[in-house]
């Protein structure tokens, strides 16, 4: 038997049906069953556990384009769920090889078993660069994702699931990622030889509102000097200025930011309009951006992956981000009190925008590098210093 006839014999376990009637066949693993979701891909070679524990990911199938996912293992560390036992809302992860064991110090658990137990189907034996092609041609694309170990798929039922989901234009899927409650946080980055560590200093007093934040992004905010406390998608604007802080971080979050918005915009607009200090990334940028005039739109294939260069106008320099969106600010409907302050360097998309009156910024990409890279750092500095300068103090050097 050659290599290409035991490959064909390999029993197709998981199979991934597309809208339009597309079925592609593979292994399956990680969760059996079902679910509904839009496939993207993700051009990161690293981070995949951060990836499938990220909430700007719920409601999505992430195709890897990297081929070997798996090989470093799991734990419990690199998670970025704020609830370590709370699904990240990712539909299905879909990978080119199989998982081989882990070859980390750091892993607890083999991948396949870690998918297990957090419920994301997973599907390999996959030609994921073919798949990657289609997307990029044809766009985002609503699926369905289904494991049956015995091979046995309803194919007619499956299609028709895969035709009826509505897709992410116009849903709210903050709601179902937010914290039920606030909490306050001091843990900071992880530093090799000493793991995470804990806020030694508090200079700021920083409100976070949750649409899905991530756990890396408040320890930097944490490391920054700031007593974070953490609300819900829905608080309102009562809520936010009852804890008096000296700035608000309008965090990541899923979904249409239209749809999250028509509770979330108020929010942000009547904080804005109190003059403190905000900095909001991803789904709070948006946001920001519909509050403060402009719109947003659903883009062809979206942007997700850690290497997209970004020029940031206000300094001259070029950083590479961590991007994951299927949504953009529309740079033209951007009115005349906001400036760009970042753009794409891949397509010319909106990755930053401030307020050229108040203290007020925001960009596209997640620049908490969780995964990598860290260049985009020196916006929470950017974040202090603009809280340092309502508060009468010298600034500090960026870098």
């Amino acid at each position: 038997m050659t290599s290409a006839d035991a490959w064909s014999a390999t029993p197709t376990t998981a199979v991934l049906i597309l809208a339009d009637g597309t079925v592609i066949e593979g292994q399956g693993l990680g969760a059996t069953g079902q679910s509904v979701g839009e496939v993207c891909f993700n051009t990161a070679m690293t981070g995949y556990e951060e990836i499938l524990t990220d909430p700007s990911y719920a409601g999505q199938i992430i195709t890897f384009t990297f081929p070997h996912i798996g090989n470093v293992g799991a734990n419990e560390e690199d998670i970025e769920t704020v609830n370590l036992a709370s699904s990240s809302g990712v539909r299905g992860a879909i990978f080119k090889a199989d998982i081989t064991d882990p070859s980390n110090y750091r892993a607890t658990k083999h991948l396949d078993a870690w998918l297990k137990a957090r419920g994301i189907i997973g599907l390999c034996g996959v030609d994921t660069r073919a798949l990657t092609a289609l997307i990029r041609e044809k766009g985002l694309a609503n699926a369905v994702i289904s494991h049956a170990p015995d091979g046995v798929f309803d194919m007619e039922a499956l299609k028709q699931a895969a035709r009826a989901w509505p897709g992410l234009d116009g849903m709210d899927l903050a709601r179902d990622v937010t914290t039920a409650q606030s909490f306050s946080w001091d843990e900071t980055p992880w530093v090799w030889g000493n793991g995470f560590g804990r806020r030694q200093q508090e200079f700021f007093n920083v409100v976070a509102i949750d649409y899905g934040i991530k756990r890396n992004i408040l320890r930097l905010l944490a490391d920054t000097g700031c007593k974070v406390t953490v609300l819900p998608a829905t608080a309102s604007a009562q809520d936010v200025l009852a804890h008096n802080p000296d700035g608000v971080f309008l965090s990541n979050g899923p979904g249409d930011p239209a749809a999250t918005g028509e509770y979330a915009v108020g929010t942000i607009r009547s904080v804005v309009d109190n003059g403190l200090p905000i900095f909001g990334i991803c789904l709070g940028h948006q946001m920001l951006a519909i509050a403060l005039g402009a719109r947003t739109a659903k883009m062809h294939q979206g942007h997700h992956g850690a290497n997209h260069p970004v020029f940031d106008r206000t300094t001259g320099k070029v950083e590479i981000t961590s991007m994951n969106h299927g949504f953009a600010v529309d740079t033209q409907s951007l009115p005349g009190t906001l400036e760009e302050t970042h753009v794409s360097l891949f397509d010319g998309s909106n990755c930053g925008i401030r307020l050229k009156d108040r203290p007020v910024f925001s960009v596209q990409y997640h620049p908490e590098a969780s995964p990598g890279p860290r260049d985009s750092h020196y916006l929470f500095r950017r974040f202090a210093n603009l809280m340092r300068a309502r508060k009468g103090l010298e600034a500090e050097a960026e870098r």
